[in-house]
């Protein structure tokens, strides 16, 4: 078949175009859908079904939920709980506040999963402390913003969603069967390699804490160290629900995350009480805003999607990665590369979106990359956009939170992008740290 040069440039320059013009990503995706399906003679009619059957899918009924469940613990007291329960673990250790704002991230991410959440809450909280406490606030503010990332790779993660979506739309349109990716081994797939960057900037942050001689927090009596430990397991346990369920197989992604919502909402409004039940209203609304971009990205994303397969766009970029070079690792380095630089100029939900139809075949049904490997890998990557200029969102909120220039906090950034690109290139080109446990707990799914 012949391919059809001026269309692919058509479809690939109109969203360039638009997405330096600051138009919203959704409709760069949906305007070069609708103008490419124009030039090749197709219907509207069709672009429109597309984008219709791209949200119609029983699999993306989670994350209504999980967006629902982390505006829930949001608003009732969780961020503080968790910011006393990573203090009770490692306040007491050089740089203490540092290293609470690391740990806290970590379990928060675990509940939320999303950095922009994590920042704009536990940094309200831990950005004001670290100041008072004589901390550069560029340092603070740049420890908070990285230490975010890591909830995007700590499940339950709505963007895990959205891959595993993005990953049977890709294997549907590079010719061969629907492949449904498990949920869970996603899952179980990102604790580890989110740990594990989490202990990379614990390692940085302790040894700038050091040389700068940063104080050290206050220990707790045994009985205030016992009510801390409760505080914080009763919203650790939205986690084990969502997560334990799917890996037992108790639940579908689907039923953990409604079941979680259920939870989430007993305990804030019922067991905490820190806010009244009529602020359920304002987290409905806030989720359905939420909501609403995420599901009309999807939309526009799956009719750009089709279009890069009719125009045979993942053929031809298999073709010309491998024109560069066969040696599988290399490729996997020139991946991330290409990752990172699309990182600092765009949102990550599109990116899995557009991205994962381009390169699913060429390492996964190419070079035979595990696809837990690849999501983890391409998450990790798109991860560190988040926190990296001109876009990064999670860097904008921090500079907001912590009320400094964003270069300021760009430049508190730069000793923990080192430690994340460390963790980066080992899950990339050591397997077993993504696929561990997804083997061990569930072998054959």
């Amino acid at each position: 078949m012949m391919v059809d040069r001026p269309a692919i440039a058509l479809l690939l320059g109109t969203f360039a175009v638009l997405v330096l013009l600051r138009v919203p990503i959704t409709f760069c995706l949906a305007m070069a859908a609708i103008l490419t399906g124009i030039y090749l003679n197709i219907p509207l009619e069709a672009i429109v079904k597309v984008m219709a059957d791209g949200v119609m899918n029983f699999s993306l009924l989670a994350i209504p939920f999980f967006i629902i469940m982390g505006e829930i613990m949001n608003e009732g007291g969780i961020s503080r709980r968790i910011v006393n329960l990573a203090n009770l673990f490692v306040g007491r250790l050089p740089g203490g506040l540092a290293l609470v704002n690391i740990l806290d991230s970590m379990f928060f991410g675990g509940i939320s999963g999303s950095a922009v959440a994590d920042v704009s809450s536990l940094g309200s909280i831990v950005i004001p402390m670290m100041k008072k406490q004589g901390y550069d606030d560029g340092f603070a503010v740049g420890l908070t913003v990285c230490s975010a990332c890591q909830g995007i790779i700590i499940p339950p993660s709505h963007n895990m969603i959205i891959y595993a979506f993005a990953v049977g739309t890709a294997s549907q349109l590079a010719g061969g069967s629907l492949l449904v990716l498990s949920v869970g081994k996603l899952f179980l797939g990102g604790y580890i390699p989110g740990i594990l960057m989490g202990l990379a900037m614990l390692v940085i942050a302790l040894v700038i804490a050091i040389r700068r001689k940063y104080p050290r927090g206050e220990g707790h009596t045994f009985k205030e160290a016992m009510v801390i430990l409760l505080d914080g397991f009763l919203a650790m346990c939205t986690a084990l629900i969502v997560v334990g369920g799917v890996v037992i197989g108790v639940f579908t992604a689907t039923e953990a995350a409604a079941f979680a919502v259920i939870y989430a909402f007993i305990i804030t409004f019922f067991v905490y009480r820190e806010a009244p039940l009529l602020r359920f209203v304002k987290v409905l609304y806030s989720s359905l805003k939420t909501l609403a971009i995420v599901m009309s990205l999807i939309a526009a994303a799956s009719a750009y999607g089709y279009l890069l397969s009719r125009l045979q766009v993942p053929r031809l970029t298999t073709e010309w990665l491998l024109s560069i070079t066969d040696s599988y690792y290399l490729l996997l380095l020139l991946v991330n590369v290409m990752l990172l630089i699309l990182g600092c100029i765009m949102d990550m939900a599109p990116l899995i979106l557009i991205c994962t139809p381009i390169l699913f075949p060429v390492l996964v049904l190419k070079m035979g990359m595990d696809p837990v490997h690849f999501g983890i890998m391409l998450l990790m990557n798109l991860s560190i956009g988040l926190c990296t200029p001109p876009v990064g969102a999670a860097l904008f909120v921090g500079s907001a939170v912590g009320k400094i220039p964003i270069e300021r906090a760009a430049r508190g950034c730069l000793p923990f992008y080192i430690s994340m690109l460390i963790a980066l290139m080992l899950v990339t080109y050591i397997p077993a740290i993504t696929l561990t446990l997804p083997n061990l707990f569930m072998p054959g799914k």
